[in-house]
């Protein structure tokens, strides 16, 4: 080995690191998507509370922030935007007003049948069979909580 070489014992290629995988999978699904969410009008972090809000509506930010696993001071900026646009509502729960509750507005609920078709481009951007593509999150997600569990 010559003065410019370093020794790589047990550093893998770039190609073979399932962190890069998943990393770079994640910037290939953001190209796919933005075009489908530019449509819409929002970025995709604002489609996902969109999404998490269309499932259950009237939501706490604390909850969304787990659902999403979002911190506030990141979820908190989401949100205003998704206001300022007409989207969704925050208000003060009166049971409770250390609360934030987030609703879904008319407009928010009508851009889900805007967005119905979305699911169907990204799933045959991906050229996998449904079965393949459920095994797959599957096992992301068992890697996710694994890594969580390692992280805490």
């Amino acid at each position: 080995m010559n003065d410019t070489q370093t020794d790589n014992a047990g550093v893998l290629p770039i190609a073979d690191m399932i962190c890069f995988s998943v990393y770079s999978a994640g910037h290939a699904f953001n190209r796919v998507y933005k075009p489908l969410l530019d449509r819409l009008g929002v970025t995709y972090p604002q489609y996902l509370v969109l999404i998490s809000l269309w499932d259950r509506d009237d939501q706490t930010v604390g909850a969304l922030g787990k659902a999403l696993m979002l911190e506030s001071n990141t979820l908190t900026p989401l949100l205003k935007r998704l206001e300022g646009m007409g989207l969704v509502s925050r208000a003060r729960d009166p049971q409770d007003e250390r609360q934030v509750r987030v609703k879904l507005t008319e407009a928010g609920r009508a851009l889900r049948g805007e967005a119905d078709s979305i699911t169907m481009c990204i799933l045959e951007a991906t050229g996998l069979p449904i079965e393949e593509l459920r095994d797959l999150q599957t096992k992301i997600v068992r890697l996710r909580d694994h890594l969580n569990r390692a992280a805490a």
